[in-house]
């Protein structure tokens, strides 16, 4: 059994304005969090921690839709929404925006496949 309690993956702020989403993969957490201990799925990519610029950059406060994921390895929503192998936490269906040029020219030199979650990509 997880050591972690449900609750910390849930963002610390209830106002939805106050709430940012992660370019790469949908977490949501306040941009506080985001810049204190990174995004828990992409830290090692996108370097969040302790810089605002990247937190500013790299997420984003326009976005629709959440979802609540406590097992996404076992949930369907999860794997459609391709967050299956993700940390436990609170994702953004759709988010507004894309990560910056050279963030993607990053992704694409180690190999990874940027989706951007605004909808511009069908599958």
């Amino acid at each position: 059994m997880s050591t972690t309690n449900d609750v910390d993956v849930l963002p610390a702020e209830r106002d939805k304005r106050k709430l940012r989403a992660c370019l790469l993969c949908g977490l949501v957490k306040t941009a506080a969090q985001f810049k204190s201990n990174g995004c828990d799925n992409c830290e090692e990519l996108l370097h969040l921690r302790e810089s605002n610029k990247r937190v500013l950059a790299c997420t984003s406060s326009s976005f629709d839709g959440v979802v609540a994921q406590l097992k996404p390895e076992l949930s369907w929503v999860s794997k459609w929404q391709r967050t299956d192998k993700f940390t436990k936490g609170m994702y953004a269906i759709r988010i507004a925006g894309q990560l910056p040029e050279d963030m993607q020219s990053m992704l694409f030199q180690r190999g990874i496949k940027y989706r951007p979650r605004d909808g511009s990509v069908k599958d």
